[in-house]
């Protein structure tokens, strides 16, 4: 019989100005808009759920095949940022997400500043019903032009474009050469904190047909290749920028790796991948949070960040 445990931890974690009831957040293109996995997951159990990106207008994506098993492990995409646009997400599918109690993120996207500027003007429209704006700079699916996140102005642009009255964070990536300052601009231009890191390009070839494996060619990377990178990229903002809110993600699917991203200065945890392969993952991964905790009779979980002993 599984003994019950004497306490539970408090895993509750200010994220910015936003509380959360736990560090685990659903990462953008990976829960749907949200709704989908409500039978298998209540989105109320975890810290937030972040819809899939979203643009001002429709958008049909990347020609098929979407997704691949990549080599070594992981998964490669190109997906596209397929969507039915803000204002139809709003009207058909945020009130169905919202009755579940969730703590809503929206991950919206652009080909111009613009473009995000009118999604986040869409969704100051329904402010008292979402928690955040995640503007995905990152993204390397599209093709162009380069990644937002790649041009510290940009950056600082894209985000003072959308501030209002919803807390923004920006979504970059480690695909750049100083990715502080990238993060510093971003905080420059407004944003509440950060998420770190996307997906990072990659390429499979089909050797009989000497096509790629992909209909659009490259796609991005997830899983588990990319978690010793994202971990790196986390500890490297969170040194240089201490009080800025870190969204840490990639590559997590066990409740240690979430605790190293914590360690290495995340306030909160994205995960992603890890539930394509168990729409359960993201609950397993929180309670595994918790039983570390327990066992290492760690009270917060809050107490966690940043502490990780770097080398002299």
């Amino acid at each position: 019989m599984k003994r019950k445990r004497r306490w539970q931890p408090d895993l509750s974690v200010q994220l910015g100005p936003i509380s959360l009831r736990n560090p685990i957040v659903a990462a953008s293109g990976t829960f749907g808009y949200g709704s989908e996995l409500a039978t298998i997951v209540a989105p109320s159990a975890l810290g937030a759920v972040t819809v899939k990106s979203l643009a001002p207008f429709a958008h049909d994506g990347n020609p098929p095949l979407r997704t691949t098993e990549a080599t070594g492990g992981g998964m490669l995409n190109s997906v596209g940022l397929a969507g039915p646009g803000v204002d139809a997400w709003i009207r058909d599918e945020l009130p169905e997400l919202e009755a579940t109690g969730a703590t809503i993120f929206v991950s919206i996207w652009g080909r111009t500043v613009e473009d995000y500027a009118s999604a986040a003007v869409s969704l100051q429209s329904v402010a008292g019903r979402i928690a955040a704006i995640e503007a995905n700079l990152s993204c390397p699916n599209l093709g162009g032009h380069e990644m937002f996140a790649q041009s510290p102005s940009l950056t600082e642009a894209i985000v003072a474009a959308c501030a209002g009255a919803i807390p923004i964070f920006a979504k970059l990536t480690a695909q750049v050469t100083d990715v502080v300052s990238v993060a510093r601009a971003a905080i420059d231009g407004g944003a509440a904190g950060l998420t770190l890191i996307n997906t990072l390009p990659g390429l499979m070839v089909n050797v009989e047909s000497r096509t790629p494996a992909l209909g659009a060619g490259g796609g991005g990377l997830s899983g588990s290749p990319l978690h010793t990178v994202a971990l790196r990229t986390v500890r490297d903002v969170a040194n240089a920028l201490p009080d800025v809110a870190i969204i840490g993600t990639g590559g997590v699917s066990t409740g240690s790796q979430a605790v190293a991203m914590l360690l290495a200065g995340a306030t909160a945890v994205g995960v992603g991948t890890a539930t394509f392969a168990n729409p359960r993952a993201t609950l397993e991964i929180c309670e595994g949070v918790a039983r570390w905790c327990h066992d290492h009779d760690v009270r917060t979980v809050r107490a966690l960040r940043g502490t990780l002993q770097w080398p002299k």
